[in-house]
């Protein structure tokens, strides 16, 4: 199968029988899924079923001509190419098509080869498309890391990691304090891996009773135990083709931990009450708060189960570390709680901002979050100040001095020039692709690269 065709569909329509059947077969051949209709209503029917990603239609056939044919697509489906074939050429009906969104028009009688060549042209031209997509989604989800970890050092490690794990099998063994993040981080490993577009099933250990948590995991057989009334998938076996995440893995039961292992090493299990091994096709990834070396010291947790988890750490850093976050992080949760609550919010003053500078957040980024929230909710300002943060926190700072800390237009600058730089970085300081990803025209570009003293 040719690499083009992988994958990709055609849809083709031709009122005479002999002409689909030659496409039909050269087109198989070269790799594509290929279905045939005699006439327009007919296309219409299986492309409503299948939304093909390639329809080649005659112009001229009876009821239904190419043109609308092309029309009635284009509504359905917009992305769709359609090619146009006709015994009857004319420029203006070449121009039709194409203002129309055609893809290509082709002349009977024709060349197999010139058909392949120009469907070949088409796919490559889907695949390119694609392409892009992944790519805009992939970076759409590292500026949604940014702005939801941060842009310090450390997070900017924190993602190259992620990077360079992503696209492997290994599994991963994220540590971290209650919300840093821990959950944000594996999501994006699966959504970067080759495992996208399978299931990621994520599962909260220390949330679900020990009796409960074995049959979750491996599922079980109607009757295996009172109350299993019928045969159930466990977590494991959705997670087929996909990602598992395991949350507080540090609350497992010894028990568990050891069937755990035991999957690991073959990635068999046997559900509850039946006899029949199954086998799957995952990565896990797994989370913790606690040090689990600590936890293996005190023999609450297997060193042996430790390694196998552990084969990549990712460690996440507490908030109270990488307090240059903080503007950023606030500038984003401001947005997003002012939309969410129907408010116009334009910031934050210094003074307010000192105050959650000089705070420890023992509930890192989800406390922030929180905080942040209950101040767009409460204030009856355009600002958030002092007053509208908890209690705890001005008690807990020192008192700040106005103009401490960074004003809210230097956070919204820093934050864009993190972005910049990070878009030409991913385009190898490509300006004019850098552009278009952060849907700036180029001239726009140049005088914020000026502005921001970058030189690349």
């Amino acid at each position: 199968m040719k690499k083009d065709a992988q994958k990709l569909s055609i849809l083709i329509v031709d009122d005479e029988e002999d002409i689909l059947n030659v496409l039909k077969l050269i087109l198989t051949k070269e790799g594509y899924q290929v279905d045939t209709a005699l006439d327009g209503k007919q296309a219409l029917q299986l492309f409503r079923k299948n939304s093909y990603d390639i329809v080649l239609t005659d112009l001229r056939m009876p009821e239904m001509d190419g043109i609308e044919l092309l029309e009635r697509i284009k509504e359905i489906r917009p992305e769709t190419e359609v090619l146009i074939m006709t015994a009857y050429a004319s420029v203006e009906s070449a121009v039709l098509a194409m203002k129309k969104g055609a893809a290509d028009y082709i002349v009977k009688p024709f060349l197999n080869e010139d058909v392949m060549m120009r469907i070949a042209r088409v796919a490559e031209h889907i695949k390119l498309k694609r392409d892009v997509e992944v790519l805009k989604q992939q970076i759409s989800q590292k500026f949604e890391a940014l702005h939801f970890l941060g842009n310090s050092p450390q997070v900017q490690q924190i993602l190259t990691l992620i990077e360079q794990v992503a696209p492997t099998k290994s599994n991963v063994l994220i540590l971290g304090e209650s919300g840093t993040g821990k959950s944000l981080v594996a999501e994006l490993i699966h959504k970067n891996s080759p495992r996208r577009d399978g299931p990621f099933i994520s599962i909260n250990c220390a949330a679900i009773p020990e009796t409960l948590l074995e049959a979750e995991l491996f599922g079980y057989k109607k009757g295996a135990f009172t109350g299993a009334v019928t045969d159930k998938k466990g977590l494991i076996e959705l997670a087929n083709g996909g990602t598992l995440f395991l949350d507080e893995i540090g609350d497992l039961p010894l028990g568990l931990q050891a069937k755990l292992l035991k999957f690991l090493e073959t990635y068999e299990f046997i559900p509850l009450g039946d006899v029949q091994k199954k086998k799957v096709d995952i990565r896990l990834i797994s989370a913790t708060n606690k040090n689990l070396e600590k936890l293996i010291e005190e023999g609450k947790f297997r060193e042996d189960l430790y390694y196998r988890l552990s084969v990549i750490e990712i460690k996440i850093p507490p908030l109270r570390e990488r307090k240059e976050d903080i503007p950023v992080l606030v500038y984003y949760f401001l947005e997003q709680a002012s939309k969410q609550h129907n408010k116009k919010i334009k910031g934050i003053t210094n003074e307010a901002l000192s105050y959650l500078l000089n705070y420890d957040w023992p509930g890192n980024i989800r406390e922030l979050r929180n905080v942040i929230e209950r101040a767009v909710i409460l204030t009856r300002d355009e600002y958030i100040l002092p007053h509208d943060l908890p209690e705890k926190i001005i008690k807990s700072s020192p008192s700040p001095e106005i103009g401490v800390g960074k004003s809210l237009k230097e956070a919204i600058e820093e934050y864009e020039k993190t972005i910049i730089l990070n878009t030409l970085k991913f385009c190898n300081y490509d300006k004019e692709r850098a552009a278009k990803i952060l849907d700036i025209d180029l001239a726009t570009l140049y005088r914020k690269l000026k502005k921001f003293g970058i030189n690349h």
